[in-house]
């Protein structure tokens, strides 16, 4: 996708059909995001180690390790571009038991903020591709009870969307990082033709 479409009409009327009070529902903290979450509204800040935002939003959001070997907390790998993909978000969302996304990032993102996340995004990419092998194994001894082979679907599903963040980094997040630029400076979606700035 080149240029960018805003989410957040589409997700508002999901909230209010879903009759969820969107003060407890989004109450993550910008503070307490996570490093590996791409730039645009939608982030998640600190969640809880269940990993199960991906049961309803598989293209969007992705599990770390940051609680050692097994699941840490939630992020979100690629930002809706359409009123399907953000009903799947906001689904995804609303399973995190702490209510720990929010979608507010539109008020904290600048220009500078994004391309800085754009030139680290190497240091994204080596986690990723580590993370992915790691999960897509087919034993663990060392997790514990997450050798479990009761686990092993789960993991290699969270190997699965790993693989999906490095192909996205590799290519398509730019053109979308490069729209959102765009939408931070001028609050409207780019017309066809127009020129997108540079990351």
């Amino acid at each position: 996708m080149t240029g960018y479409w805003d989410p957040l009409p589409t997700a508002r009327s999901v909230v209010e059909r879903l009759g969820e009070p969107v003060d407890r529902l989004f109450t993550g903290r910008w503070e307490q995001r996570n490093w590996r979450n791409v730039p645009g509204p939608f982030y998640a800040g600190e969640t809880d180690s269940l990993a199960i935002g991906r049961r309803d939003a598989p293209d969007h959001i992705c599990y770390d390790d940051d609680l050692g070997g097994g699941f840490g907390f939630e992020f979100i790998y690629r930002q809706p571009v359409d009123e399907r993909e953000t009903e799947a978000v906001v689904h995804g969302c609303r399973a995190e038991l702490y209510s720990g996304y929010n979608w507010d990032g539109d008020e904290h993102w600048t220009a500078g903020a994004v391309r800085e996340w754009w030139r680290d995004r190497g240091r994204v990419r080596e986690w990723a591709v580590a993370t992915a092998a790691d999960w897509g194994a087919d034993t663990r001894p060392h997790w514990g009870y997450n050798a479990d082979p009761q686990f092993l679907g789960h993991y290699h599903d969270a190997a699965r969307g790993q693989r999906e963040f490095v192909a996205y980094l590799d290519d398509g997040l730019e053109g979308c990082l490069r729209g959102y630029l765009f939408w931070l400076d001028l609050r409207r979606e780019p017309r066809p033709g127009e020129a997108l700035p540079r990351l």
